[in-house]
């Protein structure tokens, strides 16, 4: 599954001296909020300057909050149901937050959808990604002040602790961007913040700690001044500030302005997809960082400082463009990015591999790719898709660096205090980048002194900014909320890192040659894989009324095998299961009937034999399983009551193969099962499957 720290899409707009009316601002933030639909979710809303007038100050002296559970669209229908909200007002300065949500601390219900309120005044309204730990803490220690709750979420916490900051003030000048930096340091957790107040019209403060948060600036005309003066936010009027420049200190301040620009739009999101449609320059915030928008300047600051920190923060290009995130003639992001993937993985070897001398660069590992080769073990640390990534490849990872390689699932890592040595190196992989369990890994190794890569899709991601080198798999953008194109390039990621590793070992070159050869024709293998989409819809039809599905294989495919279950719950709520040929006969054998749908994968490889002789045992016991095979393999057709026949390609490639026909049976099974692939709704399933 496309990983992301809950609570789920932020998307926040601030116009300075560039009027917008109350209904350009609503589309504003709706569209944003719709670039981040393929995130699954069950509730949105948004908080607006309440007020009739063009005096933004007054106005902005009162908050409305819309919120509604279900789509985006439902939240649209609430909005035009408004009839005492004047649409056609002019906003001159106005800032407006929005936010779509998965419910995690109570259930989908406009009172638990953010924006989250300081009291029924809307005082103050905050939008929240991530989890609060210490929610309880906090709730308890704010009721006993007289607060009183209205929500069962962690984020109200959040909004109240900051109204009680506001309230015990020492003094009535205090800034906003204050008030939140007090409410951060009590916080714990991971979060992205984007606060509103009426008591501090037009403007905006936002943080992130372990969460992904990006601000873009329209026009993006920047320029950085560093600040002297610890805990300044705001540069003076004076621009003489002899020997700042001159002499980095870690008590700096990052300043960001427009040069000579009156007027100025902010856009702040959790996704770089929600902004593209306005500027493709954006900064991508760090952990204690805390942005504040005052007077239409925007500033930067470092909260808890840390040896090395510097405070400048860069303005990084996108490559994605808007119409990579559109569907085009596709039904579902899904099937898009299946169909995608002939392209995808061609831009994951694009200027790594050269195919006439068989040699392979991946420049965000060049620094460090002899201490790797001098390690003791290699340990990948995942969940969920990009899981079954490091299992699809642990072997010839094995094969090809004559090293021992550990894959782990990032929780049950962090619950066993894994032991982690110096001379390891750890592997994080996340198609977003932004996956809690993974990032918590990933400090837990720093702090032990190991090696830490990331493999990730995302630019400017959490993980792709802590670790010490790493590869971007350059998938382009991934808006199915189920992983396809992610997992094929993060197999192929994975690949070239191994034959990078031996690409000095004379005994290893002919299997080097092999494999690259491989990748040369897999984009035209994986076409034709694709051109099995009718043959697979019939299977679907065939199979969609099933409550259970079983899938086995070995070796190289046992990943294949537990992503393709994967997928069929994530998006059918059917269940499916994932078994190891080798374990049949210690139990899953039990399960194999002629009603029990039963799929292998058995390809001609090492394994091949046994998977010959977990067949029979299936036939043996009255199982029809349906087989993914090699289409030249004429043995296993003809024992097979169904097959569907894929191209021979070099064994450690094959998965890449196999794994495509799985996720469109999941496509098309979810389809014919009446569920919206783009949006999975587990609360509907009783009513859709009969």
């Amino acid at each position: 599954m496309t990983s992301f720290l809950l609570s789920v899409g932020i998307f926040a707009y601030l116009n300075y001296h560039v009027p917008r009316t109350r209904r350009d601002i609503l589309e504003i933030l709706l569209k944003g909020l719709r670039r981040l639909e393929y995130r699954g979710y069950d509730s949105a809303g948004v908080g607006i300057d309440g007020g009739n007038g063009k005096e933004w100050e007054s106005n902005a002296k009162s908050i409305q909050l819309i919120k509604q559970r279900g789509k985006v669209k439902a939240l649209d229908e609430e909005i035009d149901k408004q009839q005492d909200m004047d649409l056609d007002v002019e906003f001159d300065v106005h800032l407006g937050i929005a936010h779509t949500r998965w419910a995690t601390h109570g259930e989908p219900s406009p009172v638990n959808s953010h924006p989250h309120r300081s009291d029924k005044s809307n005082e103050f309204i905050v939008i929240h990604n991530g989890i609060i730990t210490n929610y309880k803490d906090l709730r308890k220690f704010l009721e006993s002040k007289g607060y009183e709750f209205e929500s069962e979420t962690d984020t109200e916490s959040i909004a109240k602790l900051v109204k009680y900051m506001y309230d015990n003030r020492e003094s009535d000048d205090i800034s906003f961007a204050t008030l939140v930096e007090r409410v951060t340091q009590q916080l714990e957790g991971a979060f992205a913040l984007v606060f509103k107040s009426v008591h501090y019209p037009g403007e905006a403060v936002g943080t992130s700690d372990s969460c992904s948060f990006l601000i873009s600036i329209s026009q993006m005309q920047i320029q950085v001044k560093q600040m002297c003066a610890k805990g300044s936010f705001f540069p003076p009027a004076s621009k003489d500030k002899k020997g700042c420049a001159a002499l980095p200190r870690v008590d700096q301040d990052t300043c960001l302005f427009p040069v000579d620009e009156k007027a100025v739009e902010y856009y702040f999101a959790s996704d770089a997809s929600a902004v593209i449609e306005h500027t493709n320059r954006v900064i991508f915030l760090e952990d204690d960082d805390v942005a504040a928008v005052m007077d239409g300047r925007l500033s930067i600051h470092r909260i808890k400082r840390r040896a090395g920190d510097y405070s400048a923060r860069a303005i990084q290009t996108l490559q994605m463009e808007l119409q990579q995130i559109m569907k085009g003639n596709f039904s579902s992001f899904m099937q898009k990015e299946i169909f995608e993937q002939p392209e995808s993985v061609v831009n994951t070897m694009r200027g790594r591999i050269n195919f006439d001398n068989n040699t392979v660069l991946l420049g965000g590992l060049k620094d460090h790719i002899k201490e790797i080769q001098r390690c003791r073990r290699l340990i990948l640390i995942a969940c969920g898709t990009s899981y079954h990534a490091g299992v699809a490849t642990r072997q010839v990872l094995e094969e090809l660096t004559e090293l021992p390689v550990m894959v782990e699932l990032a929780s049950d890592f962090l619950d066993r205090n894994t032991p982690v040595f110096r001379d390891d190196v750890c592997f994080f992989l996340s198609q977003s980048g932004e996956t809690a369990d993974s990032l918590m890994a990933l400090r837990y190794c720093k702090e032990r002194g190991a090696l830490t890569v990331g493999i990730t899709n995302t630019v400017g991601s959490s993980i792709s900014r802590e670790t010490d080198c790493g590869v971007h798999i350059n998938a382009g953008p991934e808006i199915g909320v189920a992983s396809t194109k992610a997992y094929t390039s993060q197999f192929v990621a994975l690949i070239m890192f191994a034959l990078l590793m031996c690409d000095d070992r004379i005994s290893m070159q002919a299997r080097r040659r092999e494999i690259i050869q491989g990748l040369k024709v897999l984009p035209d293998l994986i076409k034709d894989v694709l051109s099995l989409d009718d043959e697979i819809q019939k299977l679907a039809e065939e199979l969609y009324q099933q409550k259970s599905v079983l899938i086995m294989g070995r070796g190289y495919h046992y990943a294949t095998c537990l992503e393709g279950a994967l997928k069929i719950k994530e998006i059918t709520y059917m269940h499916s299961e994932g078994i190891l040929a080798g374990e049949l006969k210690h139990g899953p054998l039990a399960l194999v009937d002629k009603l029990m749908p039963v799929i292998m994968i058995i390809m001609r490889d090492h394994t091949y034999v046994k998977c010959q002789n977990a067949l029979q045992q299936v036939v043996a016991r009255q199982g029809r399983p349906i087989v993914i095979c090699d289409k030249e393999d004429y043995e296993t057709i003809k024992n097979s009551s169904r097959s569907i026949k894929v191209p021979h390609c070099v064994d450690c490639l094959q998965g890449i193969l196999s794994v495509i026909p799985l996720q469109l049976l999941s496509f098309h099974l979810a389809v014919l099962r009446g569920f919206d692939v783009y949006f999975p709704d587990p609360s509907s399933k009783e009513e859709k499957v009969n």
